[in-house]
């Protein structure tokens, strides 16, 4: 047992979803219904650590997953610290606060993160102690209270809180994807964010858990139409 350890027991059963309560919700369209009776046993953990779900989620502001992948993999490679013990030699954990605070632009720009998301990184950074404490408020409220953040807009504050909070009507509002595949999956055809709100407004306040319960129970469609967004390299902009 390494360093931690006793830190990472305490919150396994919230990062399991002890903490969560299905049974509070009663799905309102029939095929979100079908998806709940697929995987009963669906769960929303949370993790209780802020700013390690925050930065991620900002990371991937409006790029290519594989291109946010990436940028993580090449940022914590090289600034975060090696996994306590008992662990595989090359395993990172992500960077402390103030680690995060003192990379410099540079290494941002290597790794294809663009000014504006690496200067919200730092200012997140910054902020790290008071963002920490938004896991003892309401889910709702600590969403809300993300978005005060320059840089940190609706999208990244429901990611942030579906990980870090377990919200459970976190909705991705902005996401390249999830509003078109509501639109497949519920009424046969594509639809816009606000078309996905309206969709989704009876499942409130559970629209999250809508959203993972299709995904999850392999009932969530959307046709495939074209290529993949290329990566943008900043460098060439």
């Amino acid at each position: 047992m390494g360093e931690g350890a006793d830190e990472f027991l305490d919150g396994l059963p919230a990062l399991l979803g002890a903490d969560d309560d299905p049974a509070a919700y009663r799905p309102q369209h029939p095929i979100i219904s079908a998806a709940a009776e697929r995987v009963p046993h669906l769960r929303l953990g949370r993790t209780v650590r802020v700013l390690e779900a925050l930065i991620p989620a900002v990371i991937e502001q409006r790029v290519p997953g594989a291109d946010a992948f990436r940028a993580w993999r090449l940022l914590v490679t090289k600034f975060g610290g090696p996994a306590p013990g008992p662990a595989p030699a090359r395993m990172r954990v992500p960077p402390a606060a103030d680690v995060w605070r003192r990379i410099p632009s540079w290494e941002f720009h290597r790794a294809n993160v663009d000014p504006g998301r690496a200067r919200t990184i730092v200012g997140c950074a910054q902020r790290a102690a008071t963002l920490e404490r938004l896991a003892a408020r309401p889910a709702a409220d600590a969403r809300q209270a993300l978005t005060s953040l320059p840089g940190v807009g609706v999208w990244t504050a429901a990611e942030t809180a579906q990980r870090a909070f377990g919200d459970a009507d976190a909705l991705s509002i902005g996401d390249y994807h999830i509003a078109k595949m509501i639109g497949w999956t519920l009424i046969g055809r594509p639809v816009d964010d606000a078309g996905m709100v309206e969709l989704l407004e009876p499942e409130r306040p559970h629209r999250y858990r809508a959203v993972r319960l299709l995904e999850a129970s392999g009932l969530a469609y959307e046709p495939r139409r074209g290529a993949r967004l290329p990566v943008q390299h900043i460098s060439n902009l």
